[in-house]
């Protein structure tokens, strides 16, 4: 079983940054590839970004460039940096994580993007 724990969400203008955090029980974080996903009100949960066990990354096209997602395996965090921000990036980040079978959610913070 393993926990997560989303935290720096928030109230951001446009053109702002925030760094999401994703806190993670057990000590097999290592091996896991962990994800931040999004959903807006009305729409379907999207994939914002992956980093799998090796430190490869994968972003969806309209966060390139402007968010990087990284991982600290001696802290069991992934993180989302989010730069460049637009009323578009507005939603509830949910963090996830995968290994085989194995498919885990938190519960997710919000980030508004607004002037």
């Amino acid at each position: 079983q393993v926990q997560l724990v989303e935290s720096g969400g928030g109230l951001v203008q446009p053109g702002g940054s925030l760094r999401l955090s994703c806190a993670a029980s057990g000590s097999i974080f290592s091996i896991y590839t962990m994800g931040w996903y999004r959903q807006a009100p009305g729409q379907q949960r999207d994939l914002v970004a992956l980093i799998t066990h090796g430190g490869t990354t994968t972003y969806a096209d309209s966060v390139k460039g402007r968010f990087t997602i990284s991982r600290d395996n001696a802290k069991n965090t992934v993180y989302l940096q989010m730069n460049s921000l637009k009323p578009e990036d507005t939603a509830v980040y949910y963090c996830r994580a995968i290994l085989g079978s194995y498919d885990y959610w938190g519960q997710g913070t919000q980030v508004t993007v607004s002037a």
